[in-house]
Order: C-alpha cells, then sequence, then structure tokens
C-alpha cells in the first residue's frame, strides 16, 4: 500500500508540474491571440497667430481650417479652430512629419491659404490677413487694386425701373374716324 501511495503522489506532482508549464506557455501567447497595442504617433503643437495686415491687430472668431495629409499622402481629414481674443489658435493632434493645408477665413478679409510642412514638436504660423482686392482680369490691370465691392452677400444690381416727369397724353381712341360728309354729295342708289 505505502508503495501505491508513492506512485500517486508523485503522478500528482508530476500532473501539477505539467499543468504549471502549460499555464505559463499559454501567458507567454497570448499576445497571438488578442490584439497588439500600438501607440500613436507622435503630435506636434500648431499655434497660428492671425494678424490683421493694415494695423498689426489680433483678427478674433477667424475660422482656421486644418487639413493634414500623412507621409504617403492620405487625407486625414479636417479640423476648424476659431482664433481667440489674441488672434491665435491652437492644434496639438496633428502627427509629426505630415504636411497640414491651412486655411483661414474671416468676415471682411481675403481667404488665407498655404500649405506647411510639419518636421518637429512645434510649429509657429503668423498669417497677415488682407482686405479683399479687385478681381484679375485679362482685360485690365487689376493688381493691388481695393475690390470696389463689399464683402458678404450681394445683391444683384437691377436697373431702377424709368419714371416720366412729362404729362401723360391722352389717350389715342381705337374706334375709326369717321368721314366728314360733304354738302353736295348722297349716297349712291341701288
Amino acid at each position: 500500500m505505502p508503495l501505491r501511495r508513492s506512485v500517486w503522489i508523485s503522478f500528482a506532482l508530476v500532473f501539477c508540474f505539467a499543468l504549471a508549464s502549460s499555464w505559463q506557455a499559454k501567458a507567454g501567447e497570448q499576445h497571438y491571440r488578442s490584439r497588439k497595442y500600438k501607440a500613436p504617433p507622435p503630435t506636434a503643437r500648431i499655434d497660428v497667430e492671425v494678424l490683421k495686415k493694415e494695423n498689426g491687430q489680433p483678427l478674433m472668431n477667424a475660422a482656421v481650417v486644418f487639413n493634414p495629409f500623412d507621409r504617403n499622402g492620405k487625407d486625414l481629414g479636417n479640423l476648424e479652430v476659431k482664433t481667440g481674443p489674441d488672434g491665435k489658435a491652437t492644434i496639438d493632434v496633428i502627427p509629426v512629419g505630415s504636411r497640414v493645408d491651412v486655411q483661414i477665413i474671416a468676415a471682411g478679409f481675403a481667404t488665407y491659404a498655404g500649405s506647411y510642412q510639419i518636421d518637429g514638436p512645434t510649429k509657429d504660423i503668423s498669417i497677415s490677413m488682407l482686405r479683399p482686392r479687385a478681381q484679375v482680369s485679362a482685360y485690365e490691370n487689376n493688381e493691388g487694386k481695393a475690390s470696389d465691392r463689399k464683402w458678404g452677400v450681394q445683391e444683384p444690381v437691377r436697373p431702377k425701373p424709368q419714371t416720366s416727369t412729362q404729362p401723360a397724353a391722352p389717350p389715342a381712341s381705337t374706334a375709326p374716324a369717321a368721314a366728314p360728309k360733304s354738302a353736295g354729295a348722297s349716297a349712291p342708289k341701288q
């Protein structure tokens, strides 16, 4: 009987050892069955300062639109940030090494667009906004001239109706005029 106990005890120990080693092997293979964590790419902090060209004052409430592209040229979507009272807009979610197209839209100013390469952890961009300029024409040199139209929605120019200051003439009658009768003539007899 004692021999049987020692065989069973040694068998139980071997079984426990095999079970423990298989659990360790399973724990080591866990990355194959679960999703492996991939860290996001490092991002850059981009500060855009928007100023008025004529006086250098900050431009508040201008829309700054960021459109980033990764290294392969894939469009990553777009983001819009409004400038604060200091004329600055900040964003910190665009990956380092990407290219970003920046567009600035402000009421009363010509729209700005530019492309920038994000090479480091920070990027400072300063933009001076201009008032709208005259449209470029093939017939006339308008370069540098101020616009002759106001900004915003424009109503079409309609001709004003002609008003006459002359008195109105009496209306002409549409009935045929009667022929005057002469004294010696009479109507032919039938």
